[in-house]
């Protein structure tokens, strides 16, 4: 058996573009030994997913391997052909994507799709059936023959995921390639993701190439970690002590990127990294990382680096010693973030409840929510998939009609239910920025008419005052000029979010829904976001509903906090207090789910099964199926009262609010 499970030796990978070759891959060498988990980060455009789809031979038909040696346990990929690549993709790599709903095939039963994997392999068909069940119980999917009757979209992005693991493990690969497996994942249940994939990792002695953009996720799982660079390799070596004391500045610049407890944005913006990647297959003379780098000199312009070894660890940087000590832009906000005012709040919910008829089934996705927002506040959203986090947003914003006994209302004016029957400066007042700018943005419309149509029919304006207002948006969101004659499609994510923004900004609300705008992108990006979304509260006193998995970015960004499980709130205070405790049992197991760069964790709160659903909620206290510290029968027949544990912090608890400690460290 070979002692690496994949190996890249001089790898050129290239693009054919309108006739011309593009390298998005340069020179990429790494190994990844049987057993081993292997972090590969960067920015969006730096060649992770190429790597990926070049380890597989996956690389669309204008890609090719132009140079070097590509290894799969000891095999040497590029001399085989259809036949032994079929059998390696069988028997020896596994690849799980991103989004597990596209690698699942929504016309066939989750056992038929687990059991062409073993029958592929030589078994009958009740061996096969069989074989998938184990597959699925070893994946932690309790009740597995119930599950494999079912088809993917009656299944959670979670238990999706899961079979796509389970199918990529089926046949014991020595190589797994997880391509942002996590994205898309509440806290707890990519907790419980990467439980699952350490421990098949030592089961099966199995190899990991782990591609994300969550460094604290990586930091957690790899043992080693290379960072990439518009398809250079700039610095590898063991995660832990890469992140405690990067050799680079572009990792240097990343990991300041991260929002922390000590920062909020109160107190201080997010570091970015200046400027964008360049473009693919753009090949500047000397470092490639010069113009984006604060330590850059004459010589980095002319000379390329070499990959330098340090000690064990490797870094693409003239002066990796002074890396350290890179000098910050400092983000230090010009002004006091802007006051929520004293009178009234801007926007009043009370007794909000949504409830969908299921054939002859109630669902309550709400029930009975009542929050205030202040002008110029954040508040942010949080609790797992089918918590009704988003049936929230869709009810404010007039999307989906809430039940009769419910009240949203603006500047104390009652708004319909539905927006068909708003009034016009209701529905500017109250906008929405998607986690997915692409399914947002017509792809056919430059974003000049993007955001132009936005400000025409929300602000009314037109000819020159448009071309105003659309300057002033654009620019107040950092998107230069030039992209305006630009379609989405040739826009980056970030990019693509900031036109979102731009347009929901177009008509001067006073209420922004920001449903999960920065999930998807990378940690500058984000951070670049996030400092966006600080400086227009500042200016425009806009108030937002922030919707987040991602509870280190909720920490950072929002005023006050509200925990919703099973549509109801359980717990609602401002976000330090949140965070410190006292807790809801559900809250402090949200929190010690959350990965520390560090690669240390608390005392993780495990939570039992998956949240309930809303058509068979469990009677008393919602959260009593899955609570860790269930005190009785109390909690089983009396739903508990949303109750003061301290000044403008509520908790839905029958467990005192001092005895609610936060979780151990």
């Amino acid at each position: 058996m070979a002692e690496n499970a994949l190996a890249f030796s001089s790898v050129d990978v290239a693009y054919r573009i309108r006739g011309t070759a593009r390298k998005v891959l340069r020179g990429l060498s790494f190994h990844i030994k049987r057993g081993e988990a292997y972090g590969l980060v960067g920015e969006s455009g730096c060649g992770k997913s190429t790597a990926a789809f070049a380890a597989v031979r996956y690389l669309p038909r204008n890609g090719e391997v132009a140079a070097g040696r590509i290894e799969v346990n000891g095999q040497d990929l590029m001399s085989m052909g259809a036949r032994e690549l079929r059998s390696l993709r069988q028997t020896t790599v596994a690849m799980v994507y991103q989004d597990p709903s596209r690698a699942l095939n929504p016309s066939m039963r989750i056992g038929r799709q687990i059991a062409e994997i073993f029958e592929l392999g030589g078994l009958a068909r009740g061996q096969a059936m069989s074989r998938s069940a184990e597959m699925l119980d070893r994946v932690r999917i309790s009740d597995p023959q119930r599950v494999m009757e079912r088809y993917p979209h009656q299944l959670s992005g979670g238990m999706q995921q899961r079979v796509a693991i389970a199918m990529a493990l089926a046949r014991n690969p020595a190589l797994l390639i997880l391509d942002e497996p996590t994205t898309g994942l509440d806290v707890t249940v990519e907790a419980e993701v990467l439980d699952l994939i350490e421990k098949l990792r030592f089961e099966f002695d199995t190899a990991i190439l782990f591609i994300s953009h969550n460094l604290a996720i990586v930091a957690r799982l790899c043992e080693r970690t290379g960072v990439l660079y518009a398809g250079r390799l700039v610095e590898e070596g063991p995660t832990l002590r890469l992140f405690e004391s990067p050799r680079h500045p572009y990792t240097v610049g990343l990991l300041r990127c991260l929002p922390r407890p000590e920062r909020r944005k109160s107190v201080a913006r997010l570091d970015t990294i200046p400027g964008f990647p360049p473009a693919p297959g753009a090949a500047p003379p000397g470092c490639i990382f010069t113009a984006r780098c604060a330590l850059a000199t004459e010589r980095c312009r002319l000379e390329e680096p070499a990959l330098i070894d340090i000690g064990g660890r490797f870094s693409r940087c003239h002066y990796h010693a002074l890396a350290g000590d890179l000098p910050r832009i400092e983000p230090a906000l010009a002004a006091a973030p802007a006051e929520a005012t004293a009178g009234g709040p801007i926007l009043r919910i009370e007794n909000l409840s949504k409830t969908y008829r299921v054939g002859d089934h109630a669902l309550a996705a709400l029930r009975d929510v009542s929050l205030d927002l202040l002008q110029g506040e954040t508040l942010g959203l949080v609790g797992e998939s089918g918590s009704g986090k988003t049936t929230l947003a869709r009810s404010l914003l007039g999307l989906t009609a809430a039940d009769p006994q419910s009240r949203i209302s603006m500047n104390g004016r009652t708004l319909p239910p539905r927006i068909g029957g708003r009034a016009p400066e209701d529905v500017k007042a109250l906008q929405i920025v998607f986690q997915n700018p692409d399914s947002a943005l017509n792809r056919s419309h430059a974003v000049r008419r993007l955001i132009g149509r936005a400000i025409a029919k929300l602000a009314g304006l037109g000819g020159a005052a448009l071309q105003e207002r659309l300057l002033a948006l654009t620019r107040s969101v950092q998107l230069p000029d030039r992209y305006l004659p630009q379609k989405p499609r040739a826009l980056s994510g970030g990019l693509k979010q900031r036109v979102a923004i731009a347009r929901a900004f177009a008509g001067e609300p006073k209420v922004v829904v920001c449903d999960e705008p920065t999930s998807a992108l990378d940690v500058s990006v984000q951070a670049a976001i996030l400092n966006l979304l600080a400086d227009l509260q500042m200016t425009e006193a806009v108030s937002y509903i922030f919707i987040s998995h991602d509870l280190s970015v909720v920490r950072y960004l929002a005023d006050r906090i509200a925990v919703l499980y099973l549509g109801r709130i359980v717990e609602i205070g401002p976000a330090e207090r949140v965070f410190h405790g006292p807790q809801h049992p559900y809250t402090a197991a949200l929190l010690s789910a959350v990965p520390d760069i560090a690669g240390s964790q608390g005392r993780r709160i495990r939570l039992q099964g998956e949240i309930p659903s809303a058509l068979k909620p469990p009677a008393g206290c919602v959260f009593q199926s899955r609570c860790p510290r269930k005190i009785g029968r109390i909690c089983e027949t009396e739903e508990p009262p949303l109750s003061e544990a301290e000044a403008r912090h509520a908790i839905r608890c029958h467990i005192p609010p001092d005895e609610l400690m936060p979780p151990a460290k």
